[in-house]
């Protein structure tokens, strides 16, 4: 007689598993629901309910402040990304399309720098350069802002665009090169549009990373720089209201719509 085969096995078939991964994700998104209900407080109190309104919103939208730094965020956050996109762009297809070498891996870690370092080392470091440097130039703008959030954003730019490079079929790009294609010509023609998804991800991911960092920001910042996250944590050490929690909830939903945004476009490239 012969032997059963052996059972694949699968951790959603595991007894609990549902429940475990119910209760995860309730334990997960609880406190964000609790902080976007109590943004529509009608009182000034972040736990104690008083009634529907949107008070908080309005209060926010017409906060000079709020406004400022809303808007710097969101030039920084689209410069950094912007650069670090086109700089993860160049360093994947460098490290992708070449035959592997000594010193290849030593690249990646290299690159990949900044997510295996603990941000505050990053930060203190960048702060210990840039005092430096104000102090020989005597220049205190935005430049160092941008230059280290930019630099900050590049693996998470690298990771997504490294990663569709690698599953991308070679043989449009192999045809391109037979038919006398310059290098140039066949990556603006077949890989830039193979690679857009991936290239995409990268933008949106390193904005989003610009766009809510609070400790490499309070470190590199001189006065009158304040980026939105770090206003909010500003108000924190003040006064709680529930227009920390309106901030919030607006950050959210920019971060859902990115999300559903990007899913849309890919699935439509696919």
């Amino acid at each position: 007689m012969a032997a059963n085969p052996a059972k694949v096995f699968a951790v959603k078939a595991q007894p609990g598993f549902g429940f475990i991964a119910l209760f995860c994700f309730f334990m997960l998104y609880l406190p964000i629901a609790t902080l976007v209900f109590y943004a529509f407080n009608a009182g000034v109190s972040v736990a104690a309910w008083e009634g529907f309104s949107l008070r908080w919103f309005e209060s926010a939208w017409a906060n000079s402040a709020v406004q400022e730094a809303a808007l710097r965020s969101f030039l920084v956050a689209c410069f950094a990304a912007l650069l670090a996109t086109v700089a993860a762009t160049m360093a994947a297809v460098a490290t992708t399309r070449t035959e592997p070498y000594r010193g290849l891996t030593f690249k990646y870690a290299f690159i990949n720098q900044p997510l295996m370092v603990p941000e505050i080392v990053t930060a203190v470091a960048l702060l210990i350069v840039f005092s430096r440097i104000k102090v020989w130039t005597g220049y205190s703008g935005m430049g160092y802002i941008l230059a280290a959030h930019t630099a900050f954003c590049i693996p998470f730019a690298y990771l997504p665009i490294r990663a569709r490079l690698e599953n991308m079929d070679l043989t449009l790009e192999r045809a391109a090169a037979d038919l006398y294609a310059p290098p140039w010509q066949a990556f603006r023609r077949v890989t830039l549009p193979l690679l857009w998804p991936g290239i995409l991800a990268g933008f949106m991911l390193a904005f989003v990373i610009s766009l809510d960092d609070v400790v490499i920001t309070e470190f590199v910042k001189s006065g009158g720089q304040e980026t939105l996250p770090t206003y909010m944590l500003g108000q924190l050490r003040r006064q709680v209201t529930p227009e920390i929690n309106a901030i919030s909830t607006v950050f959210l939903g920019i971060s859902v719509l990115l999300v559903t945004v990007f899913f849309f476009l890919n699935r439509k490239k696919s």
